[in-house]
């Protein structure tokens, strides 16, 4: 699909089941949206029960068939593909009528959308003749949301045949769903998230599929989640020299995000983008010079003009103003609004339980934790199914969980091959240990709660999509995790698709805790909690940080402080009293910082 969109904001991706199926339900009407490719086998399941609904043949690819993960993931992109094109024919024969889908597609747009304007005016007109021009226009103009998948670079795991051989790398986990994406009928866009895989990205310049077309399309994209404009330009160099071009750069907030939170050492979300702004034609140009050559190796032969880049950003955006100020002031081409959409079910998979903890759920619910089996922060709600049924387990001494999908399994610690440290034979491995150490109650229990603390992600974050087609995976728990950003604090009710886009455009307001501070100082406020955080566990047992990192991260996040000093009085969208508040709420924020300003030695 083009690179040009209905709408200036996207739904990325949320968890491995909560939008894995959301092309279905909003793609039609223009809106863009990510899903999660990591599980084939959930993949597989949905597909049977697509089939079925629509009354034709499902062929099962199980298990053990030759080139199973990658084949699924084709089969299952290749089956949305044809449901969203077939929603859109649909749509565009049922005509204008005041209750129908393609009503809905352009009430939707922003209003500053000629396709908007166009509409408002056949809707208005009583000419027939005029009528029948424009509806034929409007129809020509219709452009679905683009069908976008995920890849978390980091989930590689290498795979074994039946006999115990490892398999060649392209069977590891993202090779296989690369492979997967890339052979599918879909023309969108891969996001490659959690950092550089470089054997992955070698791997993608294998496929045609990522070359530009003579007039600068792609069969299909690349997208690239970063955290700063370094590791940006060090990413799209990388690809560039195997002949691959980034489409579009996705910054993402280290702290105010869902999922997996990737801090930076201090940088924060708005000099970040003042620096993609200011050094856009440089990316540009410098990652084109390392391109263009490598692509004439190959034989192709592309104007580096032609080809397009967009940088994207998402969050903690939970305002229309914040919106419209980031597209305004940083020339954002679209940005992404992620958690809210947790509270929207035309939209996403989240079963009832989670729904309502996530529509009660206050800023202490939505929390940072150590749940992950990848060792990285994760954010997470507070009485989730998931950490309920692991304290269960742990009650009654069978701590941790069956390790079937093994998505996770990288720990070598114990043993040549690696497990998962949520699984029950790392947990009781771990804790053997612990019991020889001879700890202090006060120590044995802080240690016993980190090791027991890991949660099965791989099932947790499938669980509610499951329950909610009322479908059953072989042995598989039912428990829902989920992983909401901070944002989602400030939100407190079910709503509707077209209400939430509606709020996203300004024209109505969703939010129910007035109290929310800006989405710079939202995440700003959680980086001095994770540095004083990262300063006191320096100081009781001390870490690898150096004085140095310390140094560094308090110069960067002083240095935010005075960059959001000068800019809260050009965010002309805001109300002069919300400036104002912005600004005593930057002195608080500050005086924070002073106050855990010393740095361990």
């Amino acid at each position: 699909m083009s690179l040009h969109t209905a709408h200036s904001f996207h739904i990325p991706v949320l968890g491995v089941g909560y939008s894995v199926d959301t092309p279905l339900k909003v793609a039609k009407y223009g809106i863009s949206s990510v899903m999660s490719i990591v599980d084939d086998a959930l993949l597989e399941r949905l597909r049977a029960h697509y089939l079925g609904q629509r009354g034709e043949r499902y062929d099962p690819i199980a298990d053990q068939d030759m080139d199973a993960r990658a084949r699924r993931v084709t089969a299952y992109l290749d089956m949305i593909d044809v449901m969203v094109r077939e929603q859109v024919e649909e749509m565009e024969r049922d005509g204008f009528a005041p209750d129908s889908d393609l009503h809905r597609y352009f009430e939707m747009l922003p209003e500053y959308s000629d396709q908007k304007a166009l509409y408002r005016i056949m809707s208005a007109s009583e000419d027939e003749t005029l009528i029948a021009q424009l509806q034929q226009q409007l129809l020509a103009a219709i452009v679905p949301g683009s069908i976008d998948v995920n890849i978390m670079t980091k989930v590689d795991k290498a795979n074994a045949d039946r006999e115990g051989n490892i398999l060649p790398v392209e069977y590891n986990d993202a090779h296989a769903a690369l492979r997967g994406f890339a052979n599918s009928t879909l023309e969108s866009s891969v996001v490659f998230s959690a950092g550089m895989n470089p054997r992955l990205y070698s791997y993608a310049a294998t496929f045609d599929a990522f070359r530009p077309r003579p007039d600068g399309t792609f069969p299909k994209r690349i997208v690239i989640k970063v955290s700063d404009f370094r590791s940006a330009l060090i990413q799209g160099k990388f690809l560039a020299k195997k002949g691959l071009w980034v489409s579009e750069y996705r910054i993402e907030s280290g702290l105010n995000c869902g999922g997996h939170a990737f801090a930076t050492d201090g940088l924060l979300l708005g000099p970040i983008l003042e620096e993609f702004r200011s050094k856009r034609a440089e990316l540009i140009e410098t990652v084109g010079a390392i391109l263009v050559p490598a692509l004439h190796a190959r034989g192709i032969d592309v104007d580096l003009s032609a080809l397009p880049l967009q940088v994207t950003v998402q969050g903690g955006v939970g305002k229309a103003e914040e919106h419209e100020f980031l597209r305004r002031h940083y020339a954002v081409n679209s940005v992404g609004w992620g958690s809210p959409f947790l509270l929207v079910p035309e939209a996403t998979n989240v079963d009832d339980d989670t729904l309502e903890k996530l529509c009660r759920a206050g800023e202490e619910d939505i929390y940072l934790s150590e749940v992950s089996p990848l060792g990285v922060p994760f954010n997470n709600l507070r009485d989730n199914a998931k950490d309920a049924e692991k304290a269960e387990r742990a009650a009654v001494g069978k701590p941790g969980s069956p390790c079937k999908k093994k998505f996770l399994s990288f720990n070598t610690e114990y043993s040549e091959k690696p497990v998962c440290t949520a699984s029950t034979t790392y947990i009781n491995r771990k804790l053997r240990d612990l019991r020889e150490k001879y700890l202090q109650p006060e120590e044995f229990r802080a240690a016993y709660e980190r090791i027991v603390d890991k949660a099965c992600l791989c099932e947790g974050l499938i669980a509610s999509a499951l329950s909610k087609h009322s479908l059953s995976l072989y042995k598989q728990s039912m428990a829902a995790a989920v992983c909401p950003g901070p944002n989602l604090a400030y939100f407190s009710k079910c709503v509707s698709l077209r209400e939430m886009v509606d709020h996203i455009y300004g024209r109505i307001h969703l939010m129910t805790d007035n109290s929310r501070p800006n989405m710079f100082l939202k995440e700003l406020g959680l980086y001095i909690d994770h540095f004083q955080k990262k300063m006191d566990e320096h100081a009781r047992q001390g870490s690898t940080h150096t004085e140095a990192f310390f140094s560094t991260f308090y110069e960067n996040l002083a240095e935010g402080i005075a960059y959001y000093r000068e800019l809260i009085p050009h965010i002309a969208e805001e109300a002069e009293h919300v400036r104002e508040r912005m600004k005593n709420e930057l002195a608080v924020l500050e005086e924070r910082l002073h106050a855990c300003a010393v740095v361990p030695a």
